[in-house]
């Protein structure tokens, strides 16, 4: 499609849908894909966006879901207008163009986001009723198989000698162990991306209000701190040198004690980090090889450093001996993976 449509160039499906909601006449932007399967397109004007989706009802039924929880709870979700499920279509809220990536881009005040974002997670996992939705668990289970990625995809890439699925069974059952502190943590939602992409500044709105939220249909009931993880060690960028210091002591700060002591939130913290990062290098190779996105792939040297930096934080020594014995050179791999890109 090109950057600027008009409902001829659409499906029948979609036409129709937007007809319905009195939007015949609708110009429409199509908006640039990301690494899923859904797609965009800005009404302008109109204050709307049309959301298409039509390889992944369970994801898109969960948007539509876990936008109205999130609203429910007092956070910025998009209104949905309307929906029709059978065509994978919805009429959502269009929050603009201020995602933070885009205003630190422009030289926005660095701090001043992360600390409405920090405490909009605060706010959310606060909340008594944030795990009150019908969502799969993020237990063991799934942070194993999402480990397993590293195995999958990042061993073959880069020791293709090496046999995957040893590597893999004797890896998850160190992961199994290191996970136990998660398995016993406070459950609340957690929506997985959250990151500088898929945050927005609403400059009309107040409070926690002001950060929207998008991409979070993969939410999960598990533990907070991997979304603070998602946050504070984005693989997209490198924060201000202190900056990921100053908001964990505002998270700890603000949270309730409830949620556990500062010992166990930090390490927490830092178990989900060791975790995500270790997926996101297998995960980024498999969109290069499986999905033919090779775009992510220039992420891989700052998720090295990350995973190595996080591993050492959580403790988690016996995995870090144990990659340094089957996988010699890990440590530099990210760079050249990315240059071979």
């Amino acid at each position: 499609m090109n950057m600027t449509a008009n409902l001829a160039s659409l499906a029948p499906p979609a036409a129709t849908f937007l007809a319905r909601h009195g939007l015949s006449d609708a110009a429409l932007e199509p908006l640039p894909a990301d690494a899923s399967p859904r797609s965009y397109c800005r009404l302008p004007g109109q204050g709307k966006l049309l959301m298409e989706d039509r390889t992944d009802p369970a994801g898109y039924a969960a948007f539509i879901r876990l936008a109205r929880h999130l609203k429910g709870l007092g956070l910025t979700a998009p209104r949905v207008f309307g929906s029709d499920p059978a065509a994978g279509l919805a009429l959502i809220e269009d929050f603009g163009t201020n995602t933070y990536g885009r205003l630190l881009a422009d030289g926005h005040d660095e701090e001043a986001l992360y600390e409405l974002a920090v405490d909009a997670l605060i706010h959310l996992h606060s909340h008594p009723d944030a795990a009150d939705v019908s969502v799969p668990a993020y237990d063991t289970e799934m942070l194993l198989e999402e480990v397993s990625r590293f195995s999958h995809w990042f061993v073959p890439e880069f020791a293709p000698g090496v046999d995957a699925q040893a590597f893999d069974t004797e890896f998850r059952e160190m992961w199994a162990q290191a996970l136990k502190p998660v398995e016993r943590a406070p459950k609340t939602l957690v929506l997985r991306d959250f990151h500088i992409d898929n945050l927005m500044l609403l400059g009309d709105r107040s409070g926690i209000t002001a950060c929207g939220l998008l991409d979070f249909q993969d939410g999960v009931i598990g533990a907070g701190e991997y979304d603070l993880a998602s946050l504070l060690q984005d693989a997209r960028r490198d924060l201000e040198p202190g900056l990921e210091t100053k908001m964990l002591e505002r998270y700890l700060e603000k949270i309730p004690v409830a949620c556990g002591t500062r010992a166990e939130i930090l390490h927490r913290y830092y178990l989900m980090a060791a975790q995500r990062h270790t997926r996101l290098m297998g995960q980024f190779i498999r969109l290069k090889k499986r999905d033919s996105k090779p775009g992510y792939m220039q992420y891989m040297p700052r998720v090295a450093r990350q995973m190595q930096a996080a591993l050492a934080a959580a403790g988690l020594s016996e995995i870090s001996d144990n990659l340094d014995a089957k996988l010699p050179g890990w440590r530099d791999a990210g760079d050249a993976l990315a240059a071979t890109s």
